[in-house]
């Protein structure tokens, strides 16, 4: 059976390509919202699977990089919010080095709840606006600014206490 991809996507939406581009930054959303390298391994996986039934409909890069975030956070909350995931105890697992540089905060960062750090690592490490994040996590944009406003509290406070 022959593949049809309009020539408009045939150059930028290819599965092989968006993945080798893209899945470090889904990995790494993957790994802040559920603390695990394992689970962001599961993740990665899943996104590109679903990843694959919608690649023809892709109509820019920018579209690409939204929809793959997008998939990424509905990934990580229905593993966050299974039966399953909540009467497991985590592995201790550690970050490889490699994987995400680490200046220090992001051990603070992880220690937020999921809202928080998902919104501060899209608005902070990704450079997302508030509108943005809004999309991504189908939020309003009042609650992403909330959740930015609180979890840069946090951080600070912890932050503050480690430096003690």
């Amino acid at each position: 059976m022959k593949n049809t991809v309009n020539e408009k996507n045939s150059e930028f939406a290819a599965p092989e390509e968006v993945f080798e581009r893209y899945a470090d930054m889904v990995y790494r959303l993957g790994f802040v919202r559920t603390k695990s390298q394992y689970d962001a391994d599961d993740i990665l996986q899943e996104v590109f699977l679903r990843y694959m039934k919608v690649w023809q409909n892709m109509q820019s890069p920018d579209h690409i990089k939204a929809t793959l975030l997008k998939i990424t956070v509905n990934c990580s909350n229905n593993l966050l919010t299974s039966s399953w995931f909540k009467k497991t105890d985590p592995l201790s697992d550690t970050l490889r080095a490699a994987d995400i540089p680490d200046d220090g905060t992001l051990a603070a960062v992880l220690k937020l709840p999921v809202k928080y750090r998902t919104a501060i690592h899209l608005h902070y490490y990704m450079g997302y606006s508030v509108e943005e994040i809004a999309k991504i996590t189908s939020a309003k944009p009042a609650t992403v600014k909330t959740w930015l406003s609180r979890g840069r509290e946090k951080l600070k406070t912890t932050l503050e206490t480690e430096d003690l």
